[in-house]
Parts: structure tokens; sequence; C-alpha cells
């Protein structure tokens, strides 16, 4: 298994791209509108998140509108919507199965029981990266593709805002914290030290009682030596 500070720095990666996707999905300017007016009370900035729609005047007043309808929101939308929400779900899981991995934690088991439940939690994160990839890809494809459009006039088109930028900032932590637990695999070289260690201790056993029979034997054979040396002076 890789050292604890390695999966230390693996767990801090993975809990920096959690907090970034939760902030991403969270944030209202997944695309940017700017337009400069004259007017005070005429918007500067439009923003549209995945929940809301937010609106910064020149005055300084900013408001937001919820997004009630699913139904009638873009199937890109829906889909960044859906894939944030289950990143943000499967990340936290896998943040629960690293502190059970972590080799400097007391709970998880043994040192083999540690390493696949760290094993588990990179699959966990490069998982929640790519549910954070996909829809984000998607969502700024989108986004570029009418921008680019000579159709629609200037006041109406959105650029990326700067929730897209967190989200692949927090998809590239997630999957370097993930890859990192994956190479976690304990292999299968850990068991054979084990069976040499019982190896060894069952061989050991027997051998003091063998040197034990061997002093025990010449003390013996003395004694029937005097005995019989001394039958013999008798007679004699």
């Amino acid at each position: 298994m890789l050292s604890a500070a390695i999966q230390i720095l693996a767990f801090a990666l993975a809990l920096l791209g959690v907090l970034g996707a939760v902030v991403a999905t969270l944030m209202p300017n997944w695309k940017v509108s700017i337009n400069v007016w004259t007017s005070i009370m005429t918007p500067i900035s439009q923003m549209q998140g995945l929940w809301m729609d937010c609106v910064w005047y020149s005055s300084g007043i900013f408001s937001c509108t919820v997004k009630n309808s699913v139904l009638s929101l873009p199937p890109h939308l829906q889909a960044a919507r859906t894939g944030m929400v289950l990143s943000c779900v499967v990340a936290l899981f896998g943040l629960c199965l690293a502190t059970l991995g972590l080799k400097c934690t007391r709970w998880g088991g043994s040192h083999r029981a540690k390493g696949h439940t760290a094993i588990a939690a990179g699959g966990c994160f490069i998982l929640a990266s790519l549910l954070c990839l996909v829809p984000a890809s998607w969502f700024t494809n989108e986004v570029i593709t009418a921008f680019l459009t000579t159709d629609l006039p200037d006041s109406s088109k959105y650029q990326p805002g700067g929730a897209l930028c967190v989200t692949f900032i927090s998809a590239g932590f997630l999957l370097a914290g993930g890859v990192i637990f994956c190479l976690s695999c304990p292999g299968k070289r850990t068991r054979r030290p084990d069976c040499l260690q019982v190896d060894s201790v069952k061989l050991e056993k027997p051998t003091p009682r063998k040197r034990q029979e061997h002093h025990s034997s010449p003390s013996k054979l003395p004694q029937t030596d005097i005995k019989d040396s001394y039958s013999l002076q008798e007679y004699v």
C-alpha cells in the first residue's frame, strides 16, 4: 500500500473536489451575459445557473429568481442538474470510505481490508469526477454554440461563467484523489510474509524439546556406569 502521507494528500485533494462540486452546483453564474448600458436601472450582468437566474443592475441591486419548472428546462440544463447532484452524493460517500481506508486511522479493519476500502473510495471519486465533467462539458458546448451563432442578438448571448471553471477544477481534484486511492491495492505479496511467520513459529516449537531430550539422556548414562563400576568392585 501507499504511505500514510500520500493517502492524506489524496484525501485532501478529494475533499477540495467535493467542496468545489457542492459550491459549483449552487453558484448562479454558469453562463453570464455582460451588457453595458448608460441608464442607471438597466442590467449590467445577467447570470443563469442550475437552480436560479440572477440579474445585477448598475445601481448595485442584485436579484435572483428560482427556476421552479423542471420540465421547461433544456436537456443540457437538466443533465447538468442531475450529474452535479449525483456527483456530490457519490463524492460524499467516497469520503466516508476514505476515512475508513486511511492507514493513519484505527478503525476500518485489518491492513488488507483498509486497502480494499481505499480502492472503493478511489472508484467513487473517479465516478464523481466523471459525473462532473460530462454535464459541464455538455453545458459549455451548448453555451459556446449559442454564442457563435449569428442569428441571435448580442444582448441574448451568454458566455461560460465562473461556475464552470470551478466544476472542471473540482473534477480534476476528484480524479487525482481517486487515482491515488486506487493505487492503494495491497496486492498478493502481503500474504506471503504472514505464512512464513506462521511456519517459522511452528518449526521453532519442537526444537527446545529435542534439545532437552538430548541433554537429559547423557545425564542418565553416567549413573548406570557408576552403578556398574561399584558392582564390579564388590565382586573383585
